[in-house]
């Protein structure tokens, strides 16, 4: 426990509202964790794996209404609408509080209310932020100790003075005396709050066990509340991967990239390269919080310290690391089951399996028309047992970026690699992002291109177009060129049979020399109308058999599909509303020019 008086009255007052049998501290321990595992099993909530094949692996299983983060379910509680802007879910927090207040009074009855004193951040990092997490899910305080810094070293830090967010999360599913738990307990869709208070630094989420609606500290903290605590303290909370990369002669750039859920953001961030001499090491695979440093660089650390990755088409080949980071001490939820004991998705193997238990606890064999695992099927695993970390991964400076990367799933129309012009068209290039949508969400436009500006679309804890004004604002906090230069990468162009122009995966590599020259200045450009393109002399190619059509293509500027593209983007700007930064339009009148 601790003696901070806030965090006391945050415990006492919950456990008031929500009325649970008994309370339970936790300190972060394996012990503890072991504990709480065991009794899962037991209970059949969690299965253990063969542990001779994934020593310390369990698997679990969701409720098929709890599969993903419900993004219509997801609200920025903003005291005037107007500051929640057009890309969030907005209701009045008089008006939220007292509706699920209702929801919440009584809601772990039956249960045992976990208290979890979590870090975002290295302890005691000036990055760092600290959360209390109380919860009435065990598989949520597993989840939490991989996925931050959890326990006595945080109440060493409360006992100190320091401030917290308040986290308040329950399943919604009370247990009267004598009644049957069901093996994954959570409230109808209807009723999942997924809520945040930014004015107060408070987050409520009711309803949901899974992903980023019940680890609070990952999408809810670490980017809608934090996103708003940095606009009010000048630095950047952002969706995006970190990585160390080190040419042959043993220079050292840092690059971040900000890539939609399931566009190979976790592959990227643990590549293997395919081009002899170069390394790149992982500093954090999704979240990244950015501030300038004395010399005006911007610098920037993973908050985070395990990975929440998406399972299906991770594999040897595609992401050898992350195979080898899951092999042990690992959360999996909801893959398949083999009969041997181990977990199976789609893309792992070559072969499939001819019998499965799917992720639903049915039997699957090849002729079934069901996935054996859920597209949005997870591993959690910590960032400790990935064979690529970077010795400095917790640098409690962060570390210096020199690129920042915008991607998302295009089949047509974004070339290979992009250079902006500069740091406002590099804002313009984040603030026009689009993507195929995913399975990471609960969405029936699977599929369909969405304008997702800077991967964040889900994630902004204020208005949009505040948001871009907050990036647009570093050229005034410090020099421009100190500034890293801004990319936009599409690995995902298709030719006309469907087939991807390009290999990607360790290939990529090669995108990420042409970067890491390019900040060196060592290769120049091609200028066009929507940013500057690599001279194809500078690509490095080497051992990579493609055609010179083919090349072509990756980075053919077709205007008939940018006509299109500007109209799209045009539309996308009007549903910001009035208070689009007139840099935008700008940026965006210019392209108007050469394409309408």
């Amino acid at each position: 426990m601790t003696e901070n008086r806030k965090v006391k009255a945050f415990v006492e007052e919950s456990a008031i509202l929500l009325q649970p049998n008994q309370i339970y501290w936790c300190d972060g321990s394996l012990a503890e964790a072991t504990q709480l595992m065991e009794e899962l099993v037991l209970q059949n909530k969690a299965i253990r794996l063969n542990q001779s094949l994934r020593p310390g692996c369990y698997l679990f299983r969701s409720d098929p209404s709890d599969v993903a983060r419900v993004e219509n379910r997801t609200f920025i509680a903003s005291i005037d609408e107007k500051d929640a802007g057009p890309t969030n879910n907005w209701v009045h927090p008089d008006e939220l509080k007292a509706t699920m207040r209702q929801f919440f009074r009584g809601s772990m009855k039956g249960r045992t209310m976990y208290v979890i004193p979590f870090s975002m951040g290295p302890i005691g990092s000036h990055f760092s932020k600290i959360g209390i997490q109380i919860t009435d899910s065990p598989y949520v305080v597993l989840n939490m100790r991989i996925m931050t810094r959890m326990g006595k070293s945080v109440l060493e830090l409360l006992d100190q003075g320091s401030d917290f967010v308040p986290c308040l999360h329950s399943i919604g599913y009370p247990l009267n005396e004598g009644e049957m738990d069901p093996l994954w307990p959570c409230a109808p869709i209807e009723q999942k709050y997924i809520s945040h208070f930014p004015e107060e630094k408070l987050i409520w989420s009711y309803g949901s066990g899974y992903g980023g609606n019940a680890l609070l500290g990952k999408k809810c903290f670490s980017l809608r509340i934090a996103s708003f605590i940095a606009k009010e303290e000048g630095w950047l909370a952002e969706h995006m991967l970190i990585i160390k990369v080190t040419n042959p002669l043993g220079r050292v750039k840092y690059f971040t990239g900000a890539f939609p859920s399931a566009c190979g953001k976790t592959n990227l961030s643990m590549m293997v390269p395919s081009i002899p001499g170069w390394k790149v090491e992982t500093i954090g695979d999704d979240i990244a919080w950015i501030k300038i440093g004395p010399d005006g660089r911007l610098y920037a650390t993973n908050p985070e310290a395990g990975f929440f990755g998406v399972a299906p088409g991770t594999s040897v080949f595609s992401n050898p690391n992350a195979m080898k980071c899951i092999q042990k001490d690992t959360i999996f939820t909801n893959v398949a089951l083999t009969d041997e004991g181990d977990v199976w998705w789609e893309g792992l193997t070559k072969s499939t399996p001819k019998h499965l238990i799917d992720w639903q606890g049915n039997d699957w064999n090849q002729a079934s028309s069901s996935k054996a695992a859920h597209p949005n099927s997870r591993f959690t695993a910590s960032i400790q047992n990935c064979p690529c970390i970077s010795s400095n991964w917790e640098d409690t400076n962060g570390v210096p970026i020199s690129a920042i990367l915008f991607g998302g799933r295009r089949p047509d129309t974004i070339p290979l690699v992009l250079e902006s012009t500069s740091w406002e068209h590099g804002v313009f290039l984040g603030s026009i992002m689009g993507s195929e949508m995913t399975a990471a969400t609960i969405s029936n436009e699977i599929g369909n291109v969405r304008r997702d500006p800077f991967a964040m679309k889900p994630f902004i804890g204020y208005h949009v177009c505040d948001y871009f004004n907050h990036w647009l604002s570093f050229t005034n906090r410090t020099k421009e060129e100190l500034l890293p230069k801004i990319y936009m990468v599409n690995w995902f162009q298709k030719d006309q049979e469907g087939q991807f122009l390009w290999p990607g995966f360790g290939e990529n590599a090669r995108v990420l020399q042409w970067i890491f020259e390019r900040c060196d200045q060592q290769v120049d450009t091609i200028s066009t109308p929507i940013g500057k393109i690599p001279n194809p002399r500078d690509l490095n190619l080497d051992g990579l058999h493609i055609s010179k059509n083919r090349f072509e293509q990756l980075f053919n500027i077709d205007p008939t599909s940018w006509k299109k593209e500007v109209t799209s983007i045009h539309n996308y700007y009007q549903s910001l509303g009035s208070t689009l930064p007139k840099v935008l339009k700008e940026q965006l009148e210019k392209l108007e020019t050469y394409y309408t």
